[in-house]
């Protein structure tokens, strides 16, 4: 899924908590900051490195009882920002696989799954990142954000599926563009590009 629906879906964990705690606000952003978060392992081994669907989990369920236990704006936004990571790793594992071509259902590797050590097959519910059926549940996640938040707030989660409409849009093509920037890019700039974005495009 794109990294747009995820934040869009930590940010629907984050108002779920606001509406049990009015007072701790600042669990939406947290919710948005731990729909992200995982994919930072775009620099790295993706989908792995920081994907933890059953750690993950089960770190989101502990956290979650401490505060119920001690509810404070700490750590229910502690809670809310490991619900909405491990929500992430989850839900990529229905999406598609991390070909670079993912349309095409080629990969067999989804999710790595630390617990068991072995990469969860994708199920393709939503087919890829940038699928029309993933920009379509990132309108269904947005709306009640855009229903319940105002100011700048709502502004950036219009911001969000203005994103994901354009990545929506280009998705397909943006796999040949890259190809082609990698092929005609000197030695010197590819250098300075971390390889594990454009090892699959060379």
């Amino acid at each position: 899924m794109m990294a747009t629906t995820h934040v869009l879906a930590g940010v629907a964990v984050g108002l779920g908590t606001v509406a049990l705690a009015p007072e701790a606000g600042p669990v939406v952003l947290a919710g948005a900051v731990g729909g992200l978060a995982p994919d930072l392992d775009l620099l790295g081994d993706h989908r792995k490195d920081l994907h933890f669907p059953a750690y993950g989990t089960v770190a989101a369920a502990v956290a979650v009882a401490a505060a119920a236990v001690a509810p404070s704006p700490a750590t229910l936004s502690l809670a809310t920002f490991l619900v909405a990571a491990a929500v992430h790793a989850v839900s990529d594992i229905v999406g598609g696989d991390l070909t670079l071509r993912p349309w095409e259902a080629t990969g067999d590797r989804a999710v790595y799954e630390h617990l068991r050590g072995r990469w969860h097959a994708p199920r393709r519910w939503v087919r890829y990142d940038g699928a029309p059926e993933d920009f379509l549940l990132g309108v269904a996640l947005a709306l009640p954000a855009l229903a319940a938040l105002d100011g700048p707030a709502r502004w950036a989660i219009g911001g969000l599926l203005v994103v994901s409409a354009v990545y929506a849009l280009v998705r397909r093509r943006l796999v040949d563009a890259g190809e082609r920037i990698v092929a005609a890019a000197p030695d010197p700039v590819l250098a300075a590009v971390p390889e594990t974005l454009i090892e699959d495009l060379r």
